[in-house]
């Protein structure tokens, strides 16, 4: 029974430089090593043997490393875009919300489609239609009827600052 010994540093030093040029270990080749460092062709064909086996350990083990992460990348990117597609949705609702209610404001002629800008009357305006328009503190912004026409259709938009009437 052969015992195990451990190689000396050269002669791995050979046996690695020779396995980085080809991975294959031919017979004739295998018998050159041999000689090279001192070995018996048996010995080199083991430590060839050993050596593919360790390297494709370590080929899987960092294809497993960059598959984590990718996957990790597409994990954590799918949920940034879960997470911004339930903000569009929300947006979304409120936006169709919105589009409802401009819909039933001109249903029910609380909305003058007709009138060049599309104004609102404030008068007919109940406040709390208004919801999320931002209305809050424009009291000053208001709309007279056109004295030139008498016309309901036609508004002229105006701003009240120090009880003068400024037209826009």
């Amino acid at each position: 029974m052969r015992g195990n010994r451990k190689l000396r540093e050269e002669q791995v030093k050979m046996l690695e430089e020779s396995f980085r040029s080809d991975r294959k270990l031919e017979p004739e080749r295998k018998e050159r090593l041999a000689a090279e460092v001192g070995l018996d062709g048996r010995q080199v064909a083991v430590w060839f043997q050993n050596r593919r086996a360790r390297w494709k350990s370590k080929m899987l083990e960092e294809e497993c490393s960059k598959l984590r992460a990718e996957h990790y990348a597409t994990v954590t990117e799918k949920r940034r875009l879960e997470a911004e597609l339930s903000k569009l949705k929300v947006q979304l609702d409120e936006a169709e919300k919105e589009i409802e209610k401009i819909n039933m404001w001109q249903q029910s002629g609380v909305l003058r489609s007709n009138s060049p800008s599309s104004s609102l009357s404030m008068e007919t305006v109940d406040p709390f239609l208004l919801g999320d328009f931002g209305m809050e503190g424009l009291d000053h912004v208001f709309n007279v009827l056109d004295d030139n026409n008498n016309n309901y259709n036609n508004y002229i938009h105006g701003l009240e600052w120090d009880n003068n009437i400024y037209y826009i």
